[in-house]
């Protein structure tokens, strides 16, 4: 019996997006003149902020963007603002790296129109150590470190609504029910898309008290739960679908193919580095957080729309 050949698709608003992906490299895009720059006051005992956070995000955004060192951010913020003709100080470097630690980063997202569908996955990502050559010619190193990133997607709109970055040494599962705190109580969570890894009682009956579907593949060597909660009878009902139709089929049936999105997602997390440059764990989130800004106002600015080729 011959494959099937894979789907072919094509892009119906490719100028539009291409528009869009040249907009990507636009500094009036990351650099808002209109700003509020400096520190206000906060009404508290002592002396204020001598730079507010939007401006010590735009310049850890621009350090990610183009992958400076903290110095070399100081001086590409200085000559940007002399281009625009602001008499605008800028932070030094050491100011850069203390407030990174406590840094609130403001991740904005646009919404679905109606419930969401999260789809949710994780991976690594190097913190120390060499490259994956030279781990691969002398092998590894016991001061490889990785921290692990967890994300959660809307479907909708391809943009990361919930996010969580831990230790190598911390599994899947546990942190599911972090993720979906993040989402606001009143939003409501049409579909909760993982994979096998998310097959756990706990993580069953975090998604059924959203009132969402949990769309996750049972493990292959999956047994019934005891029907005793609405999580339970759920993924018991999946079990049965694909011990009587095959995981293909149940896949297909489910829409777990739509998790694809996520993995690319990820990608495109790697792409803006192999490795996190900050040392402390602290700054090491704020410097994830500011990828996910990046990635969430890249997807803002337009994304591809596509449909099969017949």
């Amino acid at each position: 019996m011959s494959k099937s050949k894979p789907t072919r698709y094509r892009t119906t608003n490719w100028c539009s997006y291409n528009a869009s992906l040249k907009k990507r490299g636009s500094l009036t895009v990351w650099f808002d003149p209109a700003m509020v720059w400096e520190g206000l006051a906060t009404g508290r005992r002592g002396r204020r902020q001598s730079y507010s956070a939007a401006a010590i995000q735009t310049c850890l955004t621009l350090k990610v963007l183009f992958g400076f060192a903290l110095r070399q951010t100081t001086g590409f913020v200085e000559s940007l603002l002399r281009l625009a003709g602001l008499a605008w100080s800028v932070p030094d470097f050491s100011t850069l790296s203390r407030r990174q630690k406590s840094l609130t980063v403001d991740i904005a997202y646009r919404g679905s129109d109606g419930p969401l569908h999260l789809l949710i996955d994780s991976t690594g990502i190097k913190v120390e150590g060499e490259g994956e050559w030279h781990a691969r010619k002398h092998g590894a190193s016991k001061h490889r470190i990785w921290r692990k990133i967890h994300i959660a997607i809307d479907e909708g709109s391809l943009e990361i609504r919930a996010v969580e970055i831990t230790g190598n040494d911390v599994g899947d599962a546990p942190v599911l029910p972090a993720l979906l705190a993040q989402i606001p109580e009143d939003e409501e969570i049409a579909s909760v898309t993982a994979d096998g890894a998310y097959d756990t009682r706990r993580c069953h009956e975090t998604i059924a008290e959203r009132g969402a579907q949990a769309v996750i593949p049972p493990r292959k060597n999956a047994k019934p739960w005891s029907p005793t909660s609405p999580g339970a009878i759920a993924r018991n009902e999946a079990l049965r679908a694909v011990d009587r139709f095959g995981r293909t089929i149940w896949r297909w049936w489910s829409g777990y193919h739509r998790r694809s999105r996520v993995e690319t997602k990820m990608n495109c997390i790697k792409l803006l580095g192999q490795r996190l440059m900050a040392r402390d764990f602290d700054r090491q989130i704020a410097e994830f957080h500011v990828r996910v800004a990046i990635l969430n106002r890249f997807t803002a600015l337009g994304v591809p729309l596509t449909q099969p080729v017949t």
